[in-house]
């Protein structure tokens, strides 16, 4: 059988990352082998985004070198096939089809465990000069593609990405999720385990348990007859997998939000105390134009809950700015919210059409102008509450884990609990492990320390 070379690289969130880990773990089972330069390649993948334009084009701009690759490989008489994955495959697989004629594979989210049989499609239609050669698979299956997805998991280093939920049914306007993704489904608490056992035992030390809206998952489990909320899964997981040092969780749905999650911030030892909970925007006339179906008092309420059940908790947000016929008003809403709220670290984002949400069609567009003005001033007040969060860990010692080398010899980049960077200098090999670290300085983005003996 003749050996091959795959080349994957992944745009967006760490669901993707995870999705391309699998996909990558099920091609070794068919003889393929990574590479880290496309070059090399028999097969390259681009595992696509679609939540902003620019990661649109970016995809884009990428298929672009990849066709000049291609041509060159074909004149050597060699095989390159080219395949778009995710989000951006699902909603625009007749787009790319159209501007990228040379793409071989084009393949959505939910269909990622027939990629082996696709791959057997192309090389039959290739051998066909009268077919056409293009695969496209963007249908939403029936089938459990975490179930079809079996290969042996070769996971490397202390932290990984444990993917239990996917799909939302919210539907906010804004949002292109819904048709990328799907309908929300959980897997169940027995496979979640197993997988979360499997990659201790392969050296991960924290595991970050991810879905679109990860609190909204409601698996089945051997052990109970009705389902299981994210809080519980957290208590299991904490119980049953010896070893895990660390457990995180993301991204939150205010909506669904429950007091078993906020009990279990109080009651596990090794769930970090940090929380990315997207609000969106601070007024709420925007939030319901959003169709987000919550308030500003419903989410500081919520805030107001963790941090009573758990004092050293930090959390961070997402806000759009410019949403369609968003006022100064508004505007100004959402700085006086951000500045009740006081968060750790926050992302934040002028607001872009996404094709097929209720949102491209409103009218009171904003240009882009005002978007960029108001996103500078928002990021102002964001970076200056990070950098002040940051500073008042000076003089702390807290845990953090090194997964990562610095750039000079003999430096080593962990992170805290709070997600931040942590730099130390250290004469011995500190890499997978958990230590105690004295915060020396602190800057925007990062912190500074000595490890403690």
């Amino acid at each position: 059988m003749t050996h091959k070379k795959l080349f994957i690289k992944t745009y967006g969130c760490q669901m993707n990352i995870y999705d391309s880990e699998r996909m990558s773990s099920m091609l070794m089972l068919h003889n393929y082998s990574m590479t880290q330069e496309p070059e090399d390649a028999d097969l390259v993948i681009l595992n696509t985004c679609h939540i902003r334009e620019k990661a649109t084009e970016k995809v884009f701009s990428a298929l672009g070198r990849l066709h000049l690759i291609k041509e060159k490989k074909i004149k050597k008489g060699l095989t390159f096939n080219i395949a778009v994955a995710g989000c951006t495959a699902q909603a625009e697989g007749s787009e790319i089809a159209k501007r990228a004629p040379y793409v071989d594979l084009i393949i959505g989210p939910q269909s990622y465990h027939e990629l082996p049989e696709m791959l057997e499609r192309l090389k039959r239609k290739q051998e066909n000069k009268k077919d056409s050669k293009q695969v496209v698979e963007t249908n939403f299956t029936t089938v459990d593609k975490f179930d079809a997805l079996n290969a042996p998991y070769n996971h490397k280093g202390p932290t990984a990405f444990l993917t239990i939920q996917e799909g939302c049914d919210k539907f906010c306007h804004f949002c292109v999720v819904p048709y990328t993704r799907g309908a929300e489904f959980s897997r169940s608490v027995d496979s979640i385990i197993e997988e979360a056992k499997k990659l201790v035992s392969q050296g991960a030390l924290e595991i970050t348990l991810l879905g679109q809206n990860v609190n909204a998952y409601h698996g089945n489990y051997s052990k109970y007859s009705g389902e299981v909320t994210l809080g519980r899964l957290c208590y299991e997981l904490a119980e049953h997998v010896p070893n895990l040092k660390s457990l995180r969780y993301l991204t939150c749905h205010p909506r669904d939000v429950h007091l078993e999650q906020i009990e279990a911030h109080r009651d596990i030892e090794i769930l970090q105390p940090f929380l990315h909970l997207p609000i969106q925007s601070g007024s709420d006339r925007i939030l319901k134009k959003m169709n987000r179906k919550h308030t500003v008092d419903d989410y500081k309420k919520i805030i107001d809950q963790f941090r009573q059940a758990q004092p050293k908790i930090a959390f961070s947000s997402d806000f759009i700015v410019g949403y369609p016929g968003e006022k100064k008003q508004d505007f100004l809403e959402t700085l006086k919210f951000v500045q009740d709220i006081d968060y750790a670290q926050s992302f934040s984002f002028k607001y872009s059409i996404r094709p097929g949400t209720s949102a491209g069609f409103l009218e009171e567009q904003l240009t882009e102008e005002e978007k960029g003005e108001r996103l500078q001033m928002l990021k102002q007040l964001l970076d200056s509450q990070q950098l002040k969060f940051n500073e008042a860990l000076c003089h702390t010692t807290v845990p953090v884990l090194f997964d990562r080398l610095g750039k000079e010899k003999g430096t080593y980049i962990g992170k805290s609990p709070y997600l931040q960077p942590v730099h130390v200098v250290s004469s011995e090999d500190i890499l997978g492990k958990i230590l105690p670290v004295h915060i020396t300085h602190s800057g925007p983005n990062s912190l500074n320390g000595t490890i403690k003996n």
